[in-house]
Parts: C-alpha cells; structure tokens; sequence
C-alpha cells in the first residue's frame, strides 16, 4: 500500500550501518520505487517477483500484513504469504495493530519505536 513501512524499515537499517544487499519487494510499482529510493540495492513488483525472491532470502522484514492473507486491502494474496511463512528465512514482522485485529500480549509502541526494534533485532541477527 505505498511501502510506507518498507521505506521507513530501509532508511532505519542504513542509518543504523546495515550495509547488506536489500531487496525491495513490492505489491506495486509505488511501493517498489519508493523503497528503491530509501536505499535498496534492488527491487521487484508483484506476486511471482516475491514468490520466487523470499525463497534465497536470509531475512524478512515487513509489517505482519505480509504474512496474512488478503491483508493490506487485498494486495496480499494467499499464495504470496504462504510463500513468506514458507521461506527458509528469518522474518522479523512488524506488529502494527490495526482496527481489524489486535495482537494480544503485544506491547503498544508508535511505530517509530516498532520500527526501532525490528532494525535492532535484525543488527543481532547480522553480526
């Protein structure tokens, strides 16, 4: 829907010196460009590019949309979450509670401060 979570993940994981090759992963073209432009080394746009991209990924990050399927207004398809919850890799899914459900147990940051821990947690997975 934009990859306003995506651009915010990218920017946060450069300042913090994270210099790995990151792959934007988009449900559109906006999306994709806009993260390419926060930082991305690369980019790709639509189901089959993510389908097929989570597979030699070592991590993912992104809001817990991406795991649920016809979340994000229906941009997330079935076959597209299943391809990330099946994806050998790491996901680091930001949990942003939204009026349709509520993640019991989850402490309430801004997403500022969510954003903040998933670019920390990902810095102890890289080092």
């Amino acid at each position: 829907m934009g990859g306003g979570i995506g651009v915010q993940l990218i920017e946060k994981l450069r300042e913090a010196g994270i210099n790995n090759e990151i792959v934007a992963l988009g449900t559109n073209s906006a999306a994709t460009e806009r993260m390419m432009k926060a930082g991305a080394n690369r980019g790709a746009t639509g189901e089959n590019a993510i389908k097929v991209s989570v597979r030699s990924a070592d991590y993912i990050l992104g809001p817990i949309g991406i795991v649920i399927p016809n979340s994000m207004l229906g941009e997330i398809t079935p076959s597209m979450a299943e391809a990330i919850l099946s994806a050998d890799a790491k996901r680091i899914i930001v949990p942003l509670q939204q009026s349709h459900f509520f993640l019991a147990g989850c402490e309430y940051n801004p997403i500022n401060k969510t954003i903040d821990l998933a670019v920390e947690a990902i810095k102890q997975f890289c080092h």
